[in-house]
């Protein structure tokens, strides 16, 4: 199925549920047009995208090899899945003597470095009833806590403060947004002299650093 006869049935499916008055709005398609930046002074150091994409992607979007065509190989310099055990990165750059491709995981966030800026379409849907495990820190498990979430596109949760309130305060160690303009994270831990609390935004994956390990069902609108 190509993306735009996903498109096309994802809007039938939302009609349905509108005249059904049934499902909850997180179970509706959408369609996110969102800037994968390359380097550039001032917007992207580095080229270097957090990417989340939604529990439910498009008919063929499964592993890195398949994001890289579907954003343009040409565009793309290779895709990062973090690996917690390690806190070091698997990398595929779909070129020859790459690294091996490897699957795409519902609630993980990529990294996604550029070549040329893109305005990359995403399309999908949320399940609302999928738990993702964000692991603290355990041996031959997490090295350190780290997780990269794939921001829910209908979640509730709408700043850092308020993932770590959906996700248990006491659980959470700090959330972190990546800024590309510095290749930098912002922090917040939600408590007494925390820096400031940022909104979260569709289409961008975080890091959220966990201090107990939870399995955690994000709240849909």
């Amino acid at each position: 199925m190509s993306k735009r006869q996903f498109v096309g049935v994802m809007i039938v499916a939302l009609a349905v549920v509108v005249m059904a008055g049934g499902l909850l709005a997180s179970n509706m398609g959408f369609k996110l047009n969102y800037t994968l930046s390359q380097t550039l002074a001032g917007t992207s150091k580095s080229g270097t995208n957090m990417l989340a994409l939604p529990d439910l992607r498009q008919t063929g979007l499964n592993t890195a090899k398949n994001l890289m065509d579907d954003i343009t190989l040409a565009n793309v310099t290779n895709v990062q899945k973090f690996i917690k055990s390690t806190d070091q990165y698997q990398l595929y750059t779909g070129r020859k003597g790459s690294g091996a491709d490897f699957n795409l995981v519902a609630g993980e966030g990529v990294i996604v470095k550029m070549a040329t800026t893109t305005n990359y379409i995403v399309v999908g849907s949320d399940d609302p009833t999928l738990a993702y495990t964000l692991n603290a820190t355990q041996a031959g498990v997490s090295k350190s806590g780290t997780n990269i979430y794939a921001y829910n596109y209908h979640q509730t949760a709408a700043t850092a403060k308020g993932l770590m309130d959906d996700i248990t305060l006491a659980n959470v160690t700090n959330v972190q947004k990546f800024i590309k303009s510095t290749d930098q994270y912002q922090l917040y831990t939600g408590r007494k002299g925390s820096g400031a609390d940022f909104n979260l935004t569709p289409g961008e994956a975080y890091i959220i650093k966990m201090a107990t390990t939870t399995n955690y069902t994000p709240s849909h609108y």
